[in-house]
């Protein structure tokens, strides 16, 4: 689904008061209103090769990693066979699984600098079987530093999945949170992009930039790199603005954003402690339910 930039300002440029809009937003909630039926998705014979998506958005605490943790694990429930590969110096997604990142020896660093190491050498299996999990930690700010004087710079990553991509159905890449080298090395090594955001303003402004960057990375390093979808996260049913900016989100993007939204709820921060994803921390949970729609949405796509 290709989307450009122009067409991700139109969202901003909808009137501040949200007309008729805004005003039929107050009175349902347009995110209910969206929901069809999902089929479930068909059992796997043979695993891989698989299909690498990026979670991306240069905003900050959109919901990037626990999207890629719940994501995964709903994935794996279905069958699928997933590879999780923490591409942030922070190592949220480390930490949100339980893996003491900042005391291991090897990490994502080592696969993509050393050429002696792989991603096979560097993962770690989770507690969730076939779920596993390519650590990162601080060492990894170093190497968008290092990478600049590479040949072939942005393509690091593409080369580095080249020895794992057949023993996975998907590999969800959690980008940090800024437009810089790692995230361009992922963009070019995915087939597409899933772009977590918030349902607030200030999110919003954001998407024009990223499509764009989105747009410059399929015209001169990978030109198979699609939007996979949009997806609300932190959606509050109960607040007018709330579902004001889904709205407009929607009248902007239309089929690309996801049917699935993410609704606030406590459980995930309490999973970011647990160390586990919401799918197993609170099986029955509203927000488990939810990454279970997106994961039959994913394999549909």
């Amino acid at each position: 689904m290709a989307i450009r930039g122009d067409v991700a300002g139109q969202a901003l440029a909808l009137p501040a008061d949200g007309g008729e809009m805004g005003a039929a937003a107050s009175r349902l909630d347009p995110a209910r209103a969206r929901q069809r039926r999902l089929p479930e998705p068909p059992p796997l014979t043979e695993h891989g090769p698989a299909r690498v998506i990026a979670m991306c958005n240069q905003k900050g605490g959109v919901g990037k990693t626990t999207s890629t943790i719940n994501l995964g694990a709903a994935l794996v429930e279905y069958g699928r066979r997933v590879l999780l590969v923490d591409l942030d110096p922070q190592g949220a997604l480390s930490v949100g699984l339980g893996v003491p990142a900042q005391q291991l020896e090897r990490t994502v660093y080592n696969a993509l600098m050393e050429r002696r190491t792989t991603l096979a050498d560097v993962r770690v299996a989770t507690d969730v079987p076939g779920l596993d999990l390519v650590p990162s930690n601080i060492d990894l700010s170093a190497a968008e530093v290092q990478l600049v004087s590479e040949v072939a710079r942005e393509q690091t990553l593409l080369r580095a999945l080249d020895s794992v991509r057949d023993e996975y159905d998907y590999v969800l890449i959690d980008c940090q949170p800024s437009l810089g080298l790692l995230t361009v090395n992922a963009l070019t090594a995915a087939h597409g992009v899933m772009i977590p955001l918030e349902c607030e303003f200030f999110s919003l402004r954001g998407v024009a930039l990223l499509v764009d960057t989105i747009d410059k990375v399929k015209e001169r390093l990978n030109p198979e790199l699609e939007i996979s979808g949009i997806l609300a996260t932190m959606y509050d049913t109960r607040t007018v603005h709330c579902r004001e900016v889904f709205s407009r989100v929607v009248e902007a993007f239309g089929d690309t954003v996801f049917q699935t939204v993410i609704q606030r709820t406590v459980r995930f921060p309490e999973t970011t402690v647990a160390g586990q994803p919401i799918t197993t921390w609170a099986p029955t949970s509203s927000g488990a339910a939810a990454y279970r729609d997106l994961a039959k949405e994913v394999i549909a796509l």
